[in-house]
């Protein structure tokens, strides 16, 4: 018998309502279609192969899915407080990684089912694997978030602190200028602000500050803001600028959780951290008497708190309570949790040399994170990349959650990086050991 030709499906559709499509040997044109798709799935699983979660992280993602069974079937058998938060927090993963593993298996079956001439539901299947591809993009895409862990005062609402650094009066200018940007954005998104502090200094060409401390009292406000801590710089020709030069300035934006006042549990799990394990020996405890409005109990009892940890030099000014106690035991907590993100950023550094194989890795993070060029209409956020060229209009507060927005993108690939390196990182130590 001669064999027939390869015939497209489409024409195939139009030779079933002619005379001719009988003279065409079904048995022969059949195994022609289901090849040529066998041939588009090769080339989709050949062109696929980043929709798949890393080797690494898979590892991390399987560890913790194991963890969170047996944490579970301990509370089957005597429930803890403490395991039952444990629980929670690895569930979104546990859950995340079935979804993951069922959509991998189902593109496995379906172009097993493509490939097979034989099987009556091959272009069924082939139909079926681009969705399924979609399928296992957003399922690896949940589980890298999944696998991300949430800062620990994410939910918390959060105190801005703005100071101008280098630039003397120039520097003043532009910390009231950023207290406009950070109002004009609050404004926007409909967040409940109050003015802790407000202390001017009166330049010419305009009024300065010397130091702005604002309470944002919306729910999640530190998340979203919290990236924002660090040093801003801007370059323009001042006000004060006789000659026309351009100067350049900088102010630092600190960025903390803020407290309830009947709070109750001051320690938010930083002592199950063993990076914020601190000798209280090295810290020290400076008590003054609360800056701004707040009558004259404020003003005449020393509530403030300020704790500085000299081996790392991270200072933590809290003010919020009345009580001296409050407010002592939440500047504690803080300065745990930040001695412990230092510490943990020194480990990822490290991880991230290794795999880099770089000698210093995050050079000037803790310097500029964001240039405020007036002479070119231009800010610049030097993590993320991105560049806004309508200066104005993101003084005014309008285009800085697009900004924000970019940082947490950046941030989240960045936490991807440091997880492969530490997950690589510890294999190369068990590597050693054997």
């Amino acid at each position: 018998m001669i064999r027939s030709r390869w015939v497209c499906r489409h024409c195939l559709s139009r030779l079933r309502t002619t005379t001719s499509y009988k003279l065409l040997p079904r048995p022969f044109a059949a195994p022609h279609i289901i090849r040529r798709q066998s041939h588009v799935a090769a080339r989709s699983n050949e062109s696929d192969g980043e929709i798949y979660l890393a080797d690494s992280l898979l590892k991390r993602a399987k560890q913790l899915s194991t963890e969170h069974d047996a944490l579970e079937q301990q509370l089957i058998e005597n429930f803890d407080t403490k395991t039952a938060a444990r629980a929670g927090h690895l569930r979104p993963v546990s859950e995340a990684l079935k979804q993951y593993e069922e959509a991998v298996e189902n593109l496995s079956q379906l172009r097993s089912m493509a490939d097979d001439p034989t099987s009556p539901l091959s272009s069924m299947a082939a139909d079926d694997i681009p969705p399924t591809i979609d399928s296992i993009r957003s399922t690896s895409a949940a589980l890298t978030t999944a696998l991300i862990p949430r800062n620990q005062f994410a939910s918390y609402p959060c105190t801005i602190e703005i100071r101008p650094g280098t630039g003397g009066s120039e520097a003043t200018l532009f910390t009231n200028d950023l207290y406009k940007m950070y109002s004009g954005f609050f404004s926007l998104q409909r967040y409940q602000t109050s003015i802790i502090s407000y202390q001017t200094h009166n330049e010419i060409g305009g009024e300065g500050c010397s130091e702005l401390i604002m309470s944002v009292s919306t729910p999640e406000s530190y998340d979203l803001l919290r990236h924002e801590s660090g040093v801003h710089r801007v370059q323009r020709v001042p006000a004060t600028e006789s000659k026309g030069r351009t100067h350049t300035s900088t102010a630092t934006v600190m960025v903390l959780p803020k407290f309830s006042e009947d709070e109750g549990d001051f320690e938010h799990g930083t002592d199950e951290d063993p990076l914020a394990q601190i000798d209280m020996k090295e810290v020290r405890i400076d008590v003054m008497r609360a800056s701004g409005a707040g009558g004259q109990h404020v003003n005449r009892t020393e509530s403030a708190i300020r704790m500085t940890h000299n081996p790392t030099g991270i200072v933590v000014s809290i003010q919020d309570s009345r009580s001296q106690h409050k407010n002592r035991a939440t500047a504690l907590t803080i300065l745990k949790a930040k001695v412990a993100e230092k510490r943990r950023k020194e480990k990822e550094e490290e991880a991230l040399s290794m795999r880099r194989g770089a000698v210093k890795i995050g050079a000037g993070r803790s310097d500029k994170i964001r240039t405020y060029n007036y002479t070119q209409n231009r800010v610049t956020d030097h993590r993320s990349g991105e560049s806004s060229h309508d200066l104005p209009r993101f003084m005014n507060g309008e285009g800085l959650g697009e900004m924000i927005e970019g940082v947490r993108e950046w941030d989240v690939q960045r936490s991807v990086e440091v997880m492969l390196a530490m997950q690589e990182m510890e294999d190369e130590k068990k590597k050693k050991e054997k």
